[in-house]
């Protein structure tokens, strides 16, 4: 059951990452490819407004939204050309727009605070039917869940998130309807970098959080993606939940290394039979 709740832990921070890449992709056509490195700065943000405030959960919140701004800027300025091209043209320019970012922004991450950080909760740990729970899972099932059911309230609930699934279904009728693709992609994206943020925090909770881990989260996101469907938000969170029961219990039984095989392993098995479930 302890493996159980651990693996569940992780794959709820696992299912927010790859629901960062998913979102964008499926509304805007751009793979994000600098997710990674927005959870690493909202861990170091964390961390030093920590030392001026000494309140975890104002930090967080201060942590999440100047990551959220980051990301509006990286929208109004990047993604601007990016999305004025169409079609396989705007993938391939999205890659290297955001990995180019990527790469920036982990070299100006190592160069101000190189080293690894993580973030205690103070949350006690409990039993359960006899299985340890430690406080940091605890705080990383609560705060997903919560943030999981808002998500899921905007997009079925609300104008905003309807407007951007219209988007996503038929471009052309959410034009006719008065919609604005544009305005719907910035809002995804700023809400993508949001999700990061917090996601890196969570993982913190219970890993070393830093500008080397930022590579590693991306891949860890891009790989959720693929083997929930690429643009399914339903197949993000799923594939995130599935791969982190994979990942904890391969890593217990036969080695971390091996985990990490099992994961790349999930993936190439989605791309192949991805084909076939098209046609």
């Amino acid at each position: 059951m302890e493996f159980a709740i651990d693996g569940i832990t992780q794959g709820l921070v696992l299912a927010l990452l790859g629901l960062g890449i998913t979102i964008v992709f499926g509304l805007g056509g751009v793979l994000n490819l600098s997710i990674g490195v927005f959870s690493a700065i909202a861990v170091v943000i964390a961390i030093e407004l920590l030392g001026i405030t000494s309140s975890l959960p104002l930090s967080i919140v201060l942590a999440v939204v100047a990551v959220t701004g980051l990301g509006l800027v990286v929208d109004k300025s990047l993604l601007s050309f990016v999305y004025r091209s169409e079609g396989e043209e705007r993938v391939l320019l999205g890659i290297f727009v955001t990995l180019g970012l990527a790469t920036l922004l982990d070299g100006l991450l190592v160069i101000a605070r190189p080293s690894s950080y993580s973030l205690s909760v103070g949350v006690p740990s409990t039993t359960v039917f006899g299985a340890q729970i430690r406080g940091s899972s605890i705080a990383i099932i609560v705060i997903s869940l919560a943030l999981f059911a808002g998500l899921y309230y905007f997009f079925r609930r609300t104008y905003l998130g309807r407007a951007t699934r219209t988007v996503l279904q038929d471009e052309t009728g959410a034009v006719l309807c008065g919609i604005s693709p544009r305005k719907m992609r910035t809002l995804v994206f700023v809400l993508s970098a949001s999700i990061a943020a917090v996601a890196g925090i969570l993982y913190s909770f219970t890993q070393q959080v830093g500008a080397a881990e930022g590579f590693e989260l991306t891949i860890l996101a891009l790989i959720v993606s693929i083997v929930g469907g690429v643009t399914s938000i339903v197949g993000a969170v799923a594939a995130g939940l599935v791969l982190g029961l994979i990942a904890t219990f391969t890593s217990a039984y036969v080695g971390a290394y091996v985990a990490e095989i099992a994961l790349f392993a999930a993936a190439i098995v989605a791309l192949l039979l991805q084909p076939e479930q098209v046609a």
